[in-house]
């Protein structure tokens, strides 16, 4: 065998290899339905649905007729992951995707969108604006169907510049499911709420 069809033969091998580690995008049908698990039901309807193309790439699946934005599960990562928030947040959600996208880590985008809003190039809303969470484990999800079971659901309220002294919350949880506050007095300071898991009750 000559050097030229061995190296055709290893990038062949490449190929196929590449190929079988790249994950199958589910169907539009099935990102819609496990994208709205993480919205509240009377607002899963009219929610404008973000997701993957075939080619993996981010798009719009179905437009929205109320106030929340969800986004579907990322394929290339272990177990389901979703989220729905208030459109208001929408231009901080993004900021975040394209700098990800530039390889910045999260303390460096922490940093940028916190100087960014503090410049008057990123609005963040002037209100509290909601954010759901629904995630499961890899074993407890199909991405075929979009079956979920022992699904887990958090809840986030973003209050920008917002103190432990200005909500009376504290920096911690120190009960099952009580909320504090996250990142406070920055851009994105927000309320957490981890409700008990079913392991935990």
């Amino acid at each position: 065998m000559n050097a030229q069809f061995l190296f055709t033969i290893a990038l062949h091998g490449l190929y196929i290899n590449a190929m079988a580690q790249t994950p199958a995008v589910p169907s539009p049908e099935v990102q819609i339905k496990t994208a709205v698990l993480a919205a509240p039901e009377d607002k899963r309807a009219g929610a404008a649905i973000y997701g993957y193309s075939a080619k993996n790439e981010f798009v719009l699946l179905r437009k929205g007729t109320n106030e929340l934005v969800c986004l579907a599960d990322d394929p290339r990562q272990k177990g389901l992951n979703v989220s729905c928030y208030h459109r208001d947040l929408e231009p901080f959600m993004e900021r975040g995707r394209v700098l990800k996208g530039e390889g910045k880590k999260p303390d460096e985008i922490l940093k940028i969108r916190e100087q960014e809003v503090k410049d008057k190039k990123l609005k963040m809303p002037d209100h509290p604006s909601s954010l759901f969470s629904y995630t499961a484990k890899a074993e407890d999800f199909n991405a075929e169907t979009g079956d979920v079971k022992n699904g887990y659901l958090r809840y986030v309220v973003y209050i920008p510049y917002a103190t432990a002294e200005s909500t009376g919350l504290p920096l911690k949880p120190e009960a099952p499911g009580m909320p504090w506050i996250m990142d406070p007095g920055t851009h994105r300071a927000h309320i957490m709420i981890n409700p008990p898991a079913a392991a935990d009750k």
